[in-house]
């Protein structure tokens, strides 16, 4: 089973999937413990009911059909509409990877629920902002998240992790606690040494 924590790690970086969730690589430097205690709060299983909205924190979902599984942060009732919430430290990301996540735990949830609708949103909280992200299900998310789950099984197949992010998303590696396990850089350098010498050597096989 494919943890939604995983898709999102996968979404981010090829490599930092691996090594988080083949090999079981963790670093936990000062942000990942910011967002630990950040998390304690929301991880504590709990009913609320506020301002008209009830919620459900920390829920355990699961398909065997999509082969993932995790928690859920929360799921909300608002107008008889089910709506999942992640929370999130920091604040809205540039990429994908957040919102592929929540789309998993939907597709759980409408699995559970088969006789109601197809959910049509969920949220992203970020702790950093204090704000609300609303997330759409359509239907090229959905695609993509499904897309990410198949990735993800081939991934934990392959013998050796996937080599460092190339081009502008190697910017991503700065913030990556995974820094000092991956060596992005020293492995981009003993790759382009290595094809130099390919290259040459076919260049003298030519003569």
């Amino acid at each position: 089973m494919v943890p939604f924590s995983a898709l999102n790690a996968l979404e981010y970086c090829p490599r930092r999937f691996y090594y988080e969730y083949v090999q079981a690589e963790m670093l936990v430097n000062a942000l990942v413990l910011e967002g630990q205690l950040l998390h304690q709060r929301v991880d504590q299983p709990a009913v609320f009911a506020e301002k008209g909205v009830e919620r459900i924190h920390r829920l355990y979902l699961a398909s065997e059909r999509l082969h993932i599984a995790g928690y859920l942060d929360a799921l909300e009732e608002e107008a008889g509409k089910l709506v999942p919430v992640e929370y999130k430290r920091g604040r809205e990301g540039r990429w994908l990877n957040d919102h592929i996540q929540l789309c998993a735990q939907a597709l759980c949830l409408e699995e559970y629920l088969p006789h109601l609708a197809p959910l049509s949103h969920g949220y992203l909280f970020y702790f950093g902002s204090r704000r609300r992200e609303q997330v759409l299900f359509l239907p090229e998310l959905r695609q993509k998240t499904l897309e990410s789950i198949q990735l993800a099984l081939a991934l934990a197949r392959e013998p050796r992790p996937p080599a460092p992010l190339q081009g502008k998303t190697a910017r991503r590696c700065r913030d990556c606690s995974l820094l000092p396990i991956c060596l992005p850089e020293e492995v981009r350098a003993l790759q382009e040494q290595q094809e130099r010498g390919n290259a040459t050597k076919s260049l003298l096989e030519i003569f």
